[in-house]
């Protein structure tokens, strides 16, 4: 028994050995096929305090801002030809058809107005200070870099990544989508991309009626330098966003308020964002 337990051990610290080595503040850089390129020193704007009671605020400020005002027409409810019988009649003194004794058009009725309906000008927006929403953006860019927060948060990928996935800038010139499922593969994140796929569904209530049916799980979001053909060759894949750094917010980075999310950048946007300010 001895023995056994010996190898086991001995089995473990070899399996331990094998596994590259992670150095702390810094990230490796991968190839299309997946390989260790390089490395590159983690920025200090990743190093930004957490804050996830600001990071909530911003994105519920953010969200809140993305509303569109909404409200039903002014006249809907109201296009009836009425009159009110008045009191005496033994009946409720509501507006009822012309010749019927049908109610019509007021709030309790079927096919009235509604009593108190939204309006357009109402504000759905939210207020937050611009260093709040500064502040919001770089500490959730922080977590994006803390392997067990991203992995707490349900993200499934390569357990000898280091995070953020920054990849060499060939990742921007792919063309097609065939060719990007490909390299994620190989990288090892593409596991995440399927975890969204295999997640969606059905949506509850009268949304799915309204051009929004299903509801599908946030996966990678993918940070390229600029306006590239690397950019159209992901942004179909299932939970998958894609941005450039000035497009990079709190919503984008923890989305729901949520912090850590599995970010795959190329090289240069690593280098544009390495040199936000804290």
């Amino acid at each position: 028994m001895a023995e056994k337990k010996a190898k086991k051990v001995k089995a473990e610290e070899a399996k331990e050995e094998a596994k590259p080595k992670h150095i702390p503040g810094k990230v490796n850089v991968y190839d299309l096929e997946g390989k260790v390129a390089g490395e590159q020193n983690l920025p200090e704007v990743f190093k930004t305090d957490f804050r996830p009671d600001v990071i909530r605020r911003a994105v519920t400020a953010i969200e809140a801002n993305k509303r569109q005002p909404y409200a039903p027409s002014p006249t809907a409810g109201m296009r009836h030809s009425v009159q009110t019988w008045g009191k005496g009649r033994g009946v409720a003194r509501v507006q009822r058809l012309m010749d019927s004794s049908r109610a019509a058009q007021s709030p309790n009725n079927v096919g009235g107005r509604r009593a108190h309906p939204p309006k357009v000008d109402k504000d759905l927006g939210k207020k937050i200070n611009k260093r709040e929403m500064s502040l919001a953006k770089l500490s959730a860019l922080s977590a994006t870099s803390k392997l067990d927060m991203v992995r707490s948060r349900g993200h499934k990928f390569g357990e000898e990544l280091t995070v953020p996935v920054v990849v060499k800038d060939e990742f921007e010139s792919i063309k097609t989508t065939k060719r990007a499922i490909e390299a994620l593969a190989s990288i090892g994140v593409y596991d995440d991309i399927q975890r969204a796929l295999d997640g969606k569904n059905v949506r509850a209530g009268r949304g799915k009626m309204r051009g929004r049916r299903y509801r599908i799980p946030k996966s990678l979001l993918v940070v390229v330098s600029k306006d590239c053909p690397g950019m159209k060759s992901v942004q179909n894949l299932p939970g998958v966003d894609v941005a450039t750094p000035n497009a990079v917010n709190a919503s984008l980075l923890a989305p729901g308020g949520d912090p850590g999310r599995l970010v795959l950048i190329s090289e240069s946007a690593f280098q544009l964002i390495g040199a936000w300010s804290r």
